[in-house]
């Protein structure tokens, strides 16, 4: 037995067989193989599943933000390389350097370094903690608290806020407040607008998706950073503002939801992940200082993630800082954490008996609380409401945390498949902590080994094509079939596709190969009949003829 394998799984089994004739003292012998090749379509099912992060996540983090001479070209681009290590859990050793640390120390004690630079100085050192004099932070703090009541534009009051907070999180004054914390809100607030966009300044009529994440968080700083509690009707309005600019969100095919800037040719355009990712930071933020629940739906959260995760493995540093942060922040969040189902293979073998396994983790690959994993329903290809299989419960191997199948059902037959699956989390209380949706559907596609069937081998009266010669081909032995014809006569070669459970398979296309001793090879597509495949061949026999009266002795091997 031979067995022929595609990209992913073993498809088809063939086995040898032959034929020969002899034709007025001319003989020639044909030793046949007949082998079909089908053909699966599985590009479907990556653009459904989507994976937590992963090693291959840390080597191109390492790749991408790889410091030049020791050093990152700016405290920016140091903040979003030490923040990317930090979540992914790079060791420290490898990237701190002592430059970064310098150039930190440096711009916090300079006079003239603007908000920008003091922000990300302040984020830098918050990760790697250089050794800053409490003089040098009492200077910063003091310029930031009167630069902050006389800010205007939403990028001062998020990089002046954001800063304030920085510093209260890295050194011993606890009573580090804002003088006004109310009306600086009211400030932020009055830049927000009726679709949840946010303007940057009140000179600049434009508003922006973008802006609205800078402005969320500007303003879970303020909250911070109060000495008594804000107005609840201002920050409800802040919440209903959140609830608008959900109104607008995009949507692909496979779940996942992203925001974009509705101004195409602004100064500042930014495409979806970093609008997305600003957005997710400002939400976070924003629900992690007030009470009270921002109402926003788990699939709203878990297709933000879905977002993110799609995009796979970015090529660009900066778009991995903004996808891992991003997912940092839905990983531990007050709206609700987001757990994603996926599979380690959605590709199935009948003949290799391969087990169904799936995995539910948090974005970032951390083990989901315990919860059992149903196969609500599995659909067929062509089917809307037939279900083969309703509410199945997985096993779970805690040593692997792999929730399995021991095996497929048995109605299951070589084919394209829809899995739907169900998550019940175990405790009531983490109904309220995470989100897994509905149901999760994943593209699923059985493979098989196909059976070649009723193989014949006939010749034709070239004229009315009735049956001269038949005879059937042995493929389980390795007999000869020997078989007369002349040059008027035509050769039809049949045969049957039937798949593990006996059902007549179709593939996309049967091909089929003949070769001749002389390495001369012929192919052609069998064209399909209902359960048959034939295929008639003329001007091959011709080619036959034309070389027997060449004195040769020919062989042939079919294959397809």
């Amino acid at each position: 037995m031979r067995r022929l394998k595609t990209t992913d799984k073993t498809l088809s089994t063939v086995q040898p067989a032959g034929m020969g004739r002899n034709e007025g003292g001319f003989l020639a012998v044909i030793v046949a193989a007949l082998i079909c090749s089908v053909a699966v379509v599985t590009a479907a099912a990556a653009a459904s599943i989507v994976q937590p992060i992963s090693g291959s996540h840390r080597s191109a983090a390492l790749e991408l933000f790889a410091p030049q001479d020791g050093s990152f070209g700016s405290l920016e681009e140091a903040y979003e390389a030490l923040r990317t290590f930090e979540v992914l859990g790079v060791e420290k050793t490898s990237y701190v350097s002592e430059e970064t640390c310098q150039s930190v120390s440096a711009t916090l004690g300079l006079s003239s370094s603007t908000s920008k630079e003091l922000f990300y100085a302040l984020k830098v050192n918050q990760i790697i903690k250089c050794k800053i004099n409490e003089e040098v932070f009492e200077g910063i703090i003091s310029r930031l608290q009167a630069a902050v009541n006389s800010a205007s534009s939403l990028l001062d009051f998020h990089y002046l806020i954001g800063s304030l907070l920085l510093c209260k999180d890295q050194t011993s004054k606890e009573d580090l407040y804002l003088d006004d914390a109310e009306g600086i809100f009211r400030s932020i607030k009055a830049l927000s607008q009726s679709d949840g966009s946010w303007r940057t300044s009140s000179s600049n009529p434009e508003s922006s998706t973008f802006a609205a994440g800078l402005a969320l968080e500007a303003l879970a700083g303020v909250i911070s950073l109060s000495s008594s509690e804000i107005d609840q009707s201002l920050i409800g309005t802040a919440k209903n503002d959140i609830l608008k600019l959900f109104d607008s969100i995009e949507k692909y095919d496979n779940g996942a939801l992203y925001f974009d800037e509705k101004l195409v040719d602004a100064h500042e355009h930014r495409g979806p992940l970093s609008t997305t990712s600003s957005v997710v930071r400002g939400l976070t933020a924003f629900a992690s200082v007030t009470s009270g629940g921002l109402h926003i739906p788990g699939d709203k959260i878990l297709g933000l993630a879905k977002f993110f995760l799609a995009v796979g493995i970015p090529g660009d540093a900066k778009d991995l800082f903004s996808q891992v942060d991003s997912l940092a922040c839905l990983e531990n969040n007050r709206v609700s954490i987001p757990l994603i189902l996926s599979l380690p293979a959605t590709v199935l073998s009948l003949t290799n008996k391969d087990i169904l396994k799936v995995k539910v983790n948090t974005v970032l690959g951390s083990n989901a609380p315990p919860l059992t994993v149903k196969l609500a329903r599995v659909l067929g290809s062509g089917s809307k409401d037939a279900s083969i299989i309703e509410g199945k419960e997985l096993n779970f191997d805690p040593e692997s945390s792999v929730y399995f199948l021991d095996s497929l059902p048995r109605s299951i037959d070589v084919g394209n498949y829809v899995f739907d699956f169900e998550m019940i989390l175990h405790d009531p209380e983490h109904r309220n902590v995470y989100t897994s949706g509905s149901q999760t559907e994943v593209p699923i596609f059985v493979t098989g080994a196909i059976k070649v069937d009723n193989a014949e081998i006939a010749v034709l009266d070239s004229d009315l094509g009735s049956i001269e010669t038949q005879k059937k081909l042995d493929l389980l032995g390795k007999t000869l079939v020997s078989l007369s014809a002349n040059h008027l006569q035509k050769l039809r070669l049949s045969f049957q596709l039937t798949t593990p459970l006996g059902h007549a398979f179709k593939p996309h296309q049967a091909i089929l190969k003949l070769t001749h001793e002389t390495k001369v090879e012929h192919i052609f597509v069998v064209q399909n009949s209902g359960k048959q495949f034939e295929i008639i061949l003329v001007k091959f026999l011709l080619h036959i003829y034309s070389s027997l009266f060449s004195a040769c002795l020919s062989k042939f091997t079919l294959q397809g």
